[in-house]
């Protein structure tokens, strides 16, 4: 549906958030933007700019009116749809590195940032209602990189700088108060590889922690209660993991790396015993012997004769309501939402037609439809497109305004080793000409012929590798290639990203 608007064709749409009922998203573009879209008309209904860009944007648990937004190198934000803003306090003036989210019920908001301080502010009142810090073995500090939520539970994740992902409890954070020191429940980690973590998340029931490496396509899951390793699935080699997600119910995980999704399931072997609990698998074909009167309408060898049951009155079955399924539900006790979308209204084509279908009763039919439109074409004026919604601009004191969003200036592995090779082949150039220069002044004007010569050389050199730079950045950037190529280049860095 999202692509269906033309004006993010250029742009990456690269962060998602449901609201509580599924009927708006929200999402964040690489060009500093945030836009609410309708899921049924698949149309935008507000779009924000902000001057930084944007890491990441959620919707208010409960309240729809109400989205968290994450801007670069700057506080977080507490956006409303009507376009009023006000900024979550820092810690520190200076330390503008900060994560956000809100917890379960969207109460409280946890932020954290490079210092290792972890803030629970009121979202009503942006109080400080808890903190603690998130130390390493000593008393140094790590930086905060994500916290996510359990839709079941009151369990959270804090993917810290020290490739350790810690599982507290908000009940005992806020037990503890200010400047606390709760302990957290378990330490995840990568005790052979001692992997970065790129993404953390909790499986549907909250069980269970999923977490996927920032080095390579590789996915760890851990059981919550014991703290042990359980699974490890390995991706493509090469790939660089973007993000992962937990299916809400089934145990389903969707991982995105080169621009493919990877979806992991388990194979299911089918029961056939669960329909039928009298089945048996037989290995090899077995000789069934019938009985005289086991398909006879009256069983004449039945002795004793069985007591006939009462014959059952008719039940109401009720085919109107729904039952509530406790699975789909984010929190233990409360009910579903009435106003929940839970399926897309189509429109069904027929691609085939059945056997003995009149043919002569289709074209009557096509010539009435299109009878009934001209008329009410003639009648009707055409329908009214709908305004193109405007661009709110949102004003963030201190605010940086030239940085680039960070999946824009991901290089591929191919430029950063000719990155290299052209640094290291410039200061071997230099060092050759430095050298040439010290020799000149104790040596006779042979020896400055001769070295004469070996400036040439290196002048020679240094053109040469600064037209090749100049090459390389010709090729990254487009030039002197066919607009085809040019068009398959971008694809390719988009992929790549």
């Amino acid at each position: 549906m999202i692509g269906t608007q033309h004006e993010y064709i250029c742009n990456w749409l690269f962060c998602c958030s449901w609201n509580r009922n599924g009927r708006k998203l929200l999402s964040t573009a690489t060009d500093n933007t945030v836009s609410v879209w309708d899921v049924e008309t698949g149309e935008c209904d507000k779009t924000f700019r902000f001057p930084s860009p944007v890491i990441k944007a959620q919707f208010h648990p409960r309240d729809s009116t109400k989205f968290l937004v994450c801007p670069m190198k700057h506080a977080t934000v507490l956006m409303t749809i009507d376009g009023q803003h006000q900024q979550v306090p820092l810690d520190e003036e200076n330390d503008v590195n900060v994560v956000a989210s809100f917890d379960r019920r969207g109460r409280n908001i946890y932020t954290g940032n490079s210092k290792g301080t972890m803030l629970v502010f009121d979202t009503e009142t942006m109080t400080v209602v808890a903190s603690f810090k998130v130390t390493t073995g000593t008393s140094n500090t790590t930086a905060i990189k994500s916290v996510e939520f359990a839709r079941r539970g009151d369990c959270f994740l804090v993917n810290s700088a020290d490739r350790v992902i810690r599982v507290y409890e908000s009940g005992e954070v806020l037990a503890c108060g200010k400047n606390g020191e709760p302990e957290p429940i378990q330490k995840l980690q990568d005790l052979v590889n001692k992997s970065l973590w790129k993404k953390c998340c909790f499986s549907g029931d909250g069980e269970y922690v999923a977490a996927g490496s920032a080095r390579q396509h590789s996915l760890y899951i851990w059981e919550k209660s014991i703290g042990n390793l359980v699974k490890i699935l390995h991706g493509t080699k090469g790939e660089m993991l973007l993000d992962l997600v937990w299916h809400p119910v089934r145990p389903i995980i969707a991982s995105i790396s080169n621009g493919i999704v990877s979806v992991w399931a388990q194979n299911q072997v089918e029961n056939w015993s669960a329909f039928a609990p009298d089945f048996k698998e037989l290995d090899e074909n077995v000789e069934y012997e019938e009985h005289e009167s086991e398909f006879d309408i009256e069983d004449e060898d039945k002795e004793v004769e069985e007591t006939k049951c009462p014959e059952e009155e008719d039940v109401e079955v009720d085919v109107t309501s729904v039952d509530v399924v406790p699975a789909f539900l984010s929190s233990d006790e409360e009910g579903d939402d009435p106003k929940v979308l839970l399926y897309l209204p189509v429109s069904p084509d027929m691609d085939e037609l059945e056997e003995g279908y009149n043919a002569d009763q289709e074209e009557a039919v096509a010539e009435s439809v299109e009878k009934k439109r001209s008329s009410s074409s003639k009648d009707s004026s055409p329908p009214k497109k709908k305004k193109q919604q405007a661009v709110i601009d949102v004003e963030l004191p201190n605010a940086p305004t030239d940085e680039t969003h960070p999946l824009l200036c991901v290089k591929k592995p191919a430029d950063r080793q000719q990155h290299r090779r052209s640094n290291s082949s410039r200061s071997k150039s230099s060092h050759r000409t430095s050298h040439g220069r010290s020799d000149s002044k104790s040596r006779h004007r042979g020896e400055k012929a001769s070295r004469g010569h070996d400036s040439s050389r290196s002048t020679d050199a240094t053109h040469k590798e600064n037209a090749a730079g100049e090459a390389g950045w010709g090729l990254k950037l487009g030039w002197g290639l066919s607009p085809w190529k040019l068009v398959l280049n971008q694809v390719r860095n988009r992929g790549n990203c």
